[in-house]
């Protein structure tokens, strides 16, 4: 197979857990004779700084043109006091609506060894294993522009949805819950918001067309609290983009660290990109002490839902479990008994794995 992918590394850790990506990639093309071509662009604060926007549009051509992208992260204080269209988050939210991404998936799986690194206990969050369905173009982000009036003292921001924008995130929640467990939970705010009222009423439509998938309808305040007492009750969450981005970062205490997070954002073509859920970390940027994990976890992520390259993402999921189960693990997780490594001794630990038909006994072997 022959695709192409755009590397976007961004900011900050960004360009140093994107290589990992690319390693780890260059891998699995080696090992099951495929042809992985790479071309990296400029986004977020790097592109201000070179390009005088967050979004070159040399960048939107390349993207459009990708069979896959592999995004790093945006931003960092350098940038902090620039007007709101030069901020290099600008970039983020223009190429997901550039490439019509509306579908933002956040798988949250924790690691049965790094249970302990997560703020909650151990009983509550073992054996937790969602999927977040996140509308990821439409909503508060991205409503009439926002303004301030009465000379700064008040503002307006504006929630925005179609019916058809509900519709096709709603259809994804269900068809990633036929594949799951069957059990898909609708997150709104219908006690409240008129775009919730309607929410849960395309919910209640689209639910006879999935007669195999449970459909409960829970408030967002409720399912935070839920999240954090009992995470183990969720299959699948759909919900709509400011909601889905505060829950999605609000998981990532079940496995103690934003560091192991991936995501996959879609379109309708099925061309996606994929990016960890942590953000640029600018106070380590350049030190090698970053954890690539959910870097390499999107590209699998990328393999499965772009490529459809199942195998071939399993092998990478199975090689970052592999390289944890041995007690390898970098700074933003702590391992009894492990052993501490950088960005690129974990990187290459998981190459390795897929590239040897003996990959425990050498991780075992090689490494303590």
């Amino acid at each position: 197979m022959k695709k192409r992918i755009v590397l976007l590394p961004g900011d900050g850790i960004g360009k140093e857990v994107i290589n990992s990506a690319k390693e780890v990639l260059n891998a699995i093309a080696e090992e099951y004779n495929h042809t992985f071509s790479f071309e990296s662009h400029e986004i977020g604060g790097a592109a201000i700084d070179l390009h005088g926007t967050p979004l070159p549009e040399t960048t939107v051509d390349a993207c459009k043109q990708a069979d896959a992208v592999l995004l790093g992260a945006v931003g960092g204080p350098k940038w902090d006091n620039n007007p709101s269209h030069l901020r290099p988050e600008r970039g983020l939210l223009g190429i997901r609506k550039a490439l019509d991404l509306y579908a933002n998936l956040r798988p949250i799986k924790g690691f049965k060894n790094l249970l302990h690194a997560s703020p909650l206990k151990e009983e509550v969050v073992s054996g937790s294993d969602l999927l977040i369905v996140r509308e990821l173009t439409g909503g508060l982000y991205f409503g009439t522009p926002s303004e301030r009036r009465d000379n700064g003292n008040s503002v307006v921001d504006t929630l925005v949805y179609s019916r058809q924008e509900i519709e096709r995130i709603v259809d994804k929640g269900f068809q990633a819950a036929q594949q799951r467990r069957g059990h898909l939970t609708s997150v709104d705010k219908a006690n409240v918001l008129e775009s919730s009222k309607l929410w849960r009423e395309i919910v209640e439509e689209k639910k006879a067309q999935y007669p195999d998938v449970a459909v409960q309808h829970v408030l967002v305040d409720a399912a935070a609290m839920k999240l954090i007492t009992n995470p183990t009750q969720f299959d699948v969450i759909v919900t709509e983009n400011l909601f889905g981005d505060i829950l999605s970062d609000e998981a990532s205490v079940i496995t103690g660290s934003l560091g192991m997070l991936p995501s996959a954002s879609l379109n309708e073509n099925g061309v996606g990109l994929y990016e960890p859920v942590h953000g640029s970390a600018p106070d380590i940027a350049g030190k090698g002490v970053a954890n690539p994990v959910a870097m390499i976890l999107s590209a699998a992520l990328m393999l499965r839902y772009s490529f459809q390259l199942n195998d071939e993402a399993k092998v990478i999921e199975d090689a970052v479990q592999a390289v944890l189960d041995a007690g390898f693990h970098t700074g933003d997780i702590q391992v009894p008994e492990g052993r501490l490594v950088g960005t690129a001794e974990m990187t290459k630990l998981i190459a390795d794995y897929i590239k040897s038909q003996n990959a425990s006994k050498c991780i075992a072997s090689c490494y303590f």
